[in-house]
């Protein structure tokens, strides 16, 4: 029997800040391939694992990379209960007999899923979307509500996403994000942004909206802090 392998895509929880070292890891797709067409219940070998550490890729491996695009909005009504709009699309997503979209029980609502393509089977189970039969050039694209905007004691506001992370057994491997905020609709003004902008890590302001693009391995988390304009 074939052992089905399960990759976490994403979980949005709170805010915890990751710690940044250098390195990098791969595990080939013929090992994977191996490994997943085998009764083996040992893991494949692989020279250096990420346990979690958040690394900030300057170059781009050679393979396509998962990339994990979101769109957030955050709406008038969002600054009085803490409620956002995201939507998120997943390209090149592992070729595997299954994966998952996890995020925070509780504070997640109308999940929905968008559109697939080469997923045999997606549905939405509590607070994630499953997948089964994962072939080449896979997508996803799914729609929520997330609580995670919230008024700090200073009369401040802010939005704290991820860990946004590529997880395969006790490792984590490259994954490419790119965030659209949308913050037009509300009389915000941007702060600050954690990590800050560095190599690996780009950010763009625009009025009213600011965009991230980014390659890594490990935990990403991101928080954008607020403040009212003056009126």
């Amino acid at each position: 029997m074939k052992r089905p392998a399960l990759i976490t895509l994403l979980v949005l929880l709170f805010f915890s800040f990751g710690s940044i070292t250098n390195g990098s890891n791969e595990i080939s797709e013929e090992e994977l391939e191996r490994w997943f067409n085998s009764d083996s219940l040992e893991p494949p070998r692989y020279k250096e694992v990420n346990e979690g550490s958040l690394v900030f890729l300057t170059h781009q491996p050679g393979k396509k990379l998962h990339h994990h695009h979101n769109t957030v909005t955050i709406l008038p009504n969002s600054l009085n209960d803490g409620w956002i709009l995201i939507e998120q699309c997943h390209t090149n997503i592992d070729k595997v007999s299954a994966a998952q979209i996890l995020f925070k029980a509780g504070k997640v609502k109308n999940i929905k899923v968008i559109s697939s393509k080469n997923i045999e089977k997606t549905w939405v189970e509590g607070a994630s979307v499953q997948m089964e039969n994962i072939k080449a050039n896979a997508v996803l694209c799914v729609q929520a509500n997330t609580r995670s905007f919230k008024q700090l004691a200073d009369g401040t506001y802010s939005l704290r996403n991820g860990p946004f992370m590529r997880r395969f057994l006790d490792g984590y491997f490259p994954l490419h994000v790119s965030l659209d905020l949308n913050y037009a609709q509300t009389n915000l003004e941007l702060i600050d942004i954690l990590p800050a902008t560095q190599s690996g890590f780009e950010v763009t302001r625009m009025d009213g909206f600011v965009k991230i693009d980014t390659i890594f391995e490990g935990r990403l988390h991101t928080e954008f802090h607020f403040k009212q304009k003056n009126l």
